[in-house]
């Protein structure tokens, strides 16, 4: 099943380097033709400078405004990858033990190897393989948003707030809120897992800052966008994978299992004593 998952992981990024590569950078205007420039992106640019006239042709509020509905939208989908990697992230004390257990890289180890793990997966109602298919949904949607306003040279004029939206942000303050809410989300999907890695600690700290550095030298309307959709995340988080939440659940079931262990002993002390009566 790692194996699967690993694959399917390679599989997302490869589709999504192939997409980023085919996909023009030229603007995108009435005249935009094919699937993405001319339906998609074109539509989610339209939509964007639609929601821009309701504030007063304001193209930051429009950005604003179409992130939110956007996250909104996939937010289903975030809800089901969570729970299914929630579910995924429990059961890896005990296929750890698996592991151990059968050890041996022998055919008939590796099988048995499998036929526990996809035991332990059935019994606990888990795919692993359908928390990817929510990313696989999700990574077009996103970059389709993005390239709307990296592509429609309309909102990145104008103004909002002390930004000039086609020029980068003077006094950096867009950058340094992308990374904080990019490493509050991290922080916060790291706290609630039963254990961390090397990897994952190192993407926490690493990601933040090659957001940073990116949101140096691009138009504000990007960094907007970047800080809306990241500040959604850690919100999201924070409300449907609460760490402190899912850590006193967590303590809570660890300490009836010890009970319900404690009992079983106990009956099982007691039936040897009337036993040896």
């Amino acid at each position: 099943m790692k194996k699967i998952k690993k694959y399917l992981s390679l599989t997302t990024i490869v589709g999504l380097v192939f997409l980023l590569t085919a996909c023009s950078n030229k603007p995108i205007t009435s005249h935009s033709t094919g699937l993405w420039d001319g339906v998609i992106v074109l539509n989610f640019s339209r939509a964007i400078i639609w929601l821009a006239k309701l504030f007063g042709s304001s193209y930051g509020m429009g950005i604003v405004a179409f992130t939110i509905i956007v996250r909104i939208i996939i937010l289903p989908l975030m809800i089901y990858q969570t729970k299914s990697m929630k579910k995924t992230q429990e059961l890896q004390p005990k296929l750890k033990e698996l592991q151990k257990k059968y050890s041996s890289k022998d055919t008939e180890t590796m099988k048995k190897l499998r036929e526990e793990q996809q035991r332990l997966y059935a019994e606990a109602g888990v795919n692993p393989v359908a928390g990817c298919l929510p990313l696989l949904v999700q990574l077009p949607i996103l970059w389709a948003l993005y390239q709307a306003i990296w592509r429609t040279n309309i909102l990145k004029s104008g103004e909002f707030l002390w930004l000039q939206l086609g020029h980068r942000d003077p006094y950096f303050i867009m950058p340094v809120l992308a990374a904080v809410f990019t490493f509050l989300s991290s922080w916060l999907a790291m706290k609630s897992q039963p254990e961390q890695n090397g990897m994952t600690k190192g993407m926490m700290f690493g990601m933040p800052i090659i957001i940073f550095f990116m949101a140096l030298n691009i138009p504000a309307a990007i960094s907007i966008y970047w800080v809306v959709t990241n500040a959604f995340q850690a919100g999201q988080t924070l409300v449907i994978q609460n760490p402190w939440k899912i850590q006193k659940e967590r303590e809570e079931k660890a300490r009836a299992e010890r009970q319900h262990q404690h009992k079983i002993e106990k009956a099982i002390r007691k039936a040897k004593k009337s036993h040896r009566k």
